[in-house]
């Protein structure tokens, strides 16, 4: 997971399997995706230090406005690095993507459904494994993911180790340690992003290694099912584990073929992606 030297290292297929983001599918959550490179989702938990941290990438360009058809406040903001510019939206804190909230419901489908370049998980440092349980949630629907290990500082006050680079290897994705108050580890956050971004990280997806027989054998044939489908879905079995929870709005998007478009578009942004690069 270590950032490659210079361009030429980075690997081809790096680039192949880095999608771009679903422009059409971020637009219609309303996100505007003109003159961005990449598009980064900012989850986790309340009071994890999350506001600061977007505050802190973006400075003053930001502004807020309304989820479509939602109450939800929604905040953008903007930054440059590597070349690139990035467009960052602060998602709702929530403790959960099990959608029993109008909150857990709008971060869910704009991890799912608009498939951001990245999504930075920030965490609580003091208060690792409570926070912990959304970034694997995060982790079962995509690995393009970056743990943002915040308020170190604090950690530190309370006599609190954590070996950041453990943490790293167990997850399978990037764990930057920040103090954003004070602007602790924000340097190497933004080289974070921009490498899995990029596709010079390739991070893991969280597979549920401990499951009931019978619920592995019930997610196994329904995965399959949709995977017939829709082909290519890249998220069949965990939007089977949602179904099998429950899930209606999961289920209202398979009505409505919804899956299927988010399929087809993401298919195309990746030729355009592919053909776009030089490493592809």
């Amino acid at each position: 997971m270590q950032p490659p030297t210079d361009k030429e290292q980075i690997d081809p297929a790096a680039c192949e399997s880095c999608p771009m983001y679903n422009t059409a599918a971020l637009q219609k959550l309303g996100v505007d995706t003109q003159n961005c490179d990449f598009v980064v989702a900012l989850a986790g938990n309340p009071n994890t230090g999350k506001s600061t941290v977007f505050n802190a990438l973006t400075g003053l360009r930001q502004h807020t406005g309304n989820w479509p058809g939602k109450t939800v406040t929604r905040a953008e903001g903007g930054f440059d690095y590597g070349n690139k510019r990035y467009k960052i939206v602060d998602l709702p804190g929530t403790y959960s993507l099990l959608a029993t909230s109008t909150d857990e419901e709008v971060a869910r489908d704009f991890v799912l459904f608009g498939q951001p370049s990245v999504t930075v998980v920030v965490v609580d440092a003091t208060r690792l494994q409570r926070n912990l349980s959304l970034a694997l949630q995060i982790l079962e629907i995509t690995d393009r993911v970056v743990i943002c290990l915040n308020l170190m500082d604090e950690a530190r006050r309370h006599g609190l180790e954590i070996d950041h680079r453990r943490l790293a290897r167990d997850l399978g994705v990037p764990v930057v340690p920040t103090a954003a108050r004070s602007g602790e580890g924000l340097k190497e956050l933004l080289q974070a992003i921009h490498d899995v971004a990029t596709g010079a990280a390739i991070g893991k997806r969280y597979n549920v290694k401990s499951e009931p027989p019978a619920l592995k054998r019930a997610t196994e044939q329904l995965a399959a099912e949709v995977e017939r489908t829709f082909p290519g879905l890249p998220n069949a079995r965990w939007i089977a584990r949602r179904l099998l929870d429950g899930d209606e709005r999961i289920a209202e998007a398979i009505r409505t073929g919804e899956l299927g478009e988010l399929r087809l578009l993401s298919d195309l942004n990746g030729e355009e992606h592919a053909e776009a690069s030089p490493h592809a």
